[in-house]
């Protein structure tokens, strides 16, 4: 197969399940079924393909025309694929779930369409070969995630869509601002090992200041970094799935993969070093880890605590790439790995939490852990990789972001990263205690029971937290393993650290 083909398949089979789901009947909940695993087993299997190319030291790419000077470009190499797998690997974890989620559900044609349509938009931005393809990806991000946003459909929710639409389409124009004025400055804007814009001269550098701004603005709103994460919170009106999907998969993941991309593959680290503006973005990251941190002690709502949550430790990905520094770049790409089957654990246990009993408040979570105890086993490994405890994955980002501060001698990193940890403890814990340690003291507020005697939950709805959790745990135990996500990062920071 050429590396054309092969590119397009991985990208186009969600778009081509998308549409045929569309218009099949309502009620083909089996065909719906089998084209979504069909289309995610298909995606998994051409980027194993792929995978094999690049560990051979191929790039692989494909040039389409599109517009005058502006060509549409998709290419395969080791950054790309650390997002495209991750992306892949949870869409086929997160359709299990959605289907046990949305069983009886009015509306699953519509949902189930968009979200191959979503998952088409983020491997296209984890594919994206120049900054153009990166922008209308980006943009078509924005458009299949609205309305899983607002499918239910009521005032909150519709209120919710309005406002990610608005912080969202607004941060699309700031983005393409920058990539049309670095367009016209270069002719070019394709990715390239050690960025395409130190070729410019000295004299374009307050230029060049002005489009990294840009750039990473808009990006940073799906990033949800502080002060543009304010539709983060609301979106938690969406179906559990959603939720897993805007924290773990896509928009927000596609926000801080975007600041990877614009810092290593289009300026180039070393030259935005020399910019002066990796010193703000790492400011940047560090206030809003903790600003995550200290709103999710004060949130009551489980969802909006891991909303919080997802806004702080996103930026640990921005912070890795923003120290400068070996280490502390695989630190940040790792945590894009491990945050996402870390975080995707949390929400797919509180979406079995509200969908078997009800619970919403985390006043309710008293005794959950008798009535629940394989859910919130998962739930309390993804919370200890959270805080990172070792063994987990979280720990395997801290500790290297902690080298890596050390090696870029910004000691007061590692009292944001001690800060950040004890914060993640005081919001997480209680959350355990109340779940394992305290006894049950009013009925649950809309319990239901399962089909067979014994079972905690739909069966569908409790594999798929059971097995990101053990991910977590073997991210940690085995992180050193081949193919493991350390390694793979590993393998990235020596290409882009190389001479």
């Amino acid at each position: 197969m050429s590396d054309a083909a092969l590119l397009l398949i991985t990208v186009s089979c969600s778009l081509v399940g998308g549409i045929v789901i569309f218009l099949l009947p309502e009620q083909q909940r089996g065909w719906r079924t089998a084209i979504n695993l069909g289309a995610a087993l298909i995606k998994i299997l051409c980027l194993l393909l792929i995978v094999g190319a690049v560990l051979n030291g191929q790039v692989l790419s494909v040039r389409l025309p599109f517009l005058p000077g502006a060509d549409l470009v998709l290419r395969a190499d080791a950054m790309s694929l650390l997002f495209a797998i991750l992306s892949a690997l949870l869409w086929l974890v997160t359709t299990i779930y959605a289907i046990g989620y949305l069983e009886g559900a009015p509306h699953r044609r519509r949902f189930f369409g968009f979200f191959s349509l979503c998952v088409t938009a983020t491997m296209g931005i984890a594919l994206a070969g120049n900054l153009i393809t990166f922008f209308l990806f980006y943009e078509l991000l924005t458009l299949t995630t609205y309305p899983l946003v607002v499918h239910r459909g009521t005032p909150k929710a519709l209120a919710a869509g309005r406002r990610y639409l608005a912080y969202t389409l607004v941060g699309g124009v700031v983005l393409l601002t920058g990539v049309l004025w670095l367009q016209q400055l270069l002719g070019s804007v394709d990715f390239s090992h050690g960025g395409v814009v130190s070729v410019l001269a000295d004299s374009h550098r307050p230029a060049l200041v002005a489009i990294f701004a840009l750039l990473i603005g808009g990006v940073a709103v799906k990033a949800a970094v502080v002060p543009l994460h304010g539709w983060l919170p609301e979106a938690m009106v969406a179906p559990a799935p959603v939720s897993a999907l805007l924290h773990a998969v896509a928009v927000v993941k596609a926000g801080a993969f975007g600041v990877v991309r614009i810092c290593y593959d289009v300026f180039g680290i070393e030259y935005a070093a020399s910019l002066g503006v990796l010193q703000p973005l790492a400011v940047m990251a560090g206030v809003t880890i903790l600003w995550g941190s200290l709103r999710a002690l004060v949130q009551s709502d489980l969802k909006r605590r891991l909303a919080y949550s997802t806004i702080s430790q996103a930026s640990y990905i921005i912070l890795g790439v923003a120290l400068f520094g070996p280490l502390a770049t695989i630190g940040g790409l790792v945590h894009l790995v491990h945050q996402g089957i870390m975080k995707i654990t949390l929400f797919f246990c509180a979406g079995n939490y509200a969908e078997t009993l009800g619970i919403h408040a985390i006043d309710q979570l008293d005794g959950v852990g008798q009535r629940m105890p394989l859910t919130t086993v998962a739930f309390t490994i993804g919370a200890l990789g959270m805080i990172g405890v070792p063994a987990t994955a979280g720990f395997v980002s801290k500790w290297y972001l902690g080298q890596g501060a050390l090696a870029a001698d910004m000691g007061w990193v590692l009292w944001l990263l001690l800060a950040s940890s004890l914060l993640n403890a005081a919001y997480f814990l209680p959350l355990l205690h109340r779940a394992w340690f305290r006894v049950q003291r009013q009925p649950w507020p809309e319990e239901h029971i399962p089909r067979r005697p014994g079972r905690e939950t739909s069966l569908l709805l409790l594999l798929p937290p059971l097995v990101t959790a053990l991910s977590v745990v073997m991210a940690g135990l085995w992180a050193g393993a081949p193919f493991s996500p350390l390694v793979w990062a590993q393998l990235i920071t020596a290409l882009e650290y190389r001479p």
